[in-house]
């Protein structure tokens, strides 16, 4: 009865991704901007290539141009997240889940495993077809799946943007606004985080920061090389610090809606 009861709530869940909109839009935005934007990344890299010194011809990262895209891509699979709890709020349809499904525990449950399988899903179809989609544009600067570090990067790119829907779950529960989750997680990850983390000044405390740490197994915190850029961990301790950032996003969430009514 209980597995019973469990499976139809997050059958629920699903079906409410399903049915609405707004989230299924999103979903298709964060795939045709990270496709899109990845082959006319990679072409704007083939054109200008000649006219780069040779010193940055040399050190020339084709993963760095290969997920450039997914930096925006991100965004939409943020506002995906952020939806999936804030339009329960702005629609008081909140109260009429929390009704059906008294335990919350197992309502948050519930829309965490479903918000991620779509995330998963659409991150690995999302992170293959930018990959080729990139290295059609890149031409003979492109890369293969059998070269060195590529399918790391590609993995870690496909959990990256997994957690980081999470993440957008996480604080929109604590939030109850999609207003305010998407004012504050947008400007960080679209201008704040990417800005700071390379602030010289700033570096030592803002490469902790979600995106920051997790953006590194992808190349995409800076030209290789580069002290500027240079990070104090590596790549799978840069998603284990994502990872405990999403940890705490959920976990805070769970208490909030534990503690407060709808």
């Amino acid at each position: 009865m209980n597995a019973t009861f469990t499976w139809a709530v997050l059958t629920a869940e699903w079906t409410k991704i399903r049915t609405v909109r707004s989230t299924l839009w999103t979903l298709l935005l964060a795939f045709a901007l990270s496709v899109g934007l990845g082959y006319l990344v990679g072409l704007s890299f083939r054109g200008s290539f000649s006219r780069l010194p040779h010193e940055q011809q040399e050190s020339f990262d084709p993963l760095f141009a290969t997920f450039y895209s997914l930096t925006l891509g991100q965004l939409a699979l943020v506002v995906f997240g952020v939806l999936l709890i804030g339009t329960e709020y702005s629609t008081g349809t909140i109260s009429a889940s929390l009704a059906a499904v008294p335990r919350r525990g197992l309502f948050y449950g519930a829309k965490a495993l479903a918000g991620l399988s779509c995330a998963l899903g659409v991150s690995v179809v999302t992170v293959t077809v930018t990959f080729f989609a990139a290295q059609a544009g890149l031409g003979p600067l492109g890369t293969s799946l059998g070269s060195d570090g590529v399918v790391p990067a590609a993995a870690g790119a496909c959990l990256y943007l997994t957690m980081i829907c999470l993440f957008a779950m996480g604080v929109a529960t604590m939030l109850r606004s999609s207003t305010l989750s998407l004012g504050i997680l947008l400007p960080l990850l679209f201008l704040g985080s990417q800005g700071l983390g390379n602030v010289p000044g700033l570096k030592p405390v803002a490469q902790y920061l979600p995106d920051q740490a997790g953006m590194l197994i992808m190349h995409l915190t800076g030209p290789p090389g580069d002290p500027r850029f240079g990070r104090d961990y590596g790549p799978w301790t840069g998603m284990g610090i994502l990872a405990l950032w999403v940890a705490a996003a959920l976990i805070g969430g769970y208490l909030v809606l534990r503690r407060r009514d709808a």
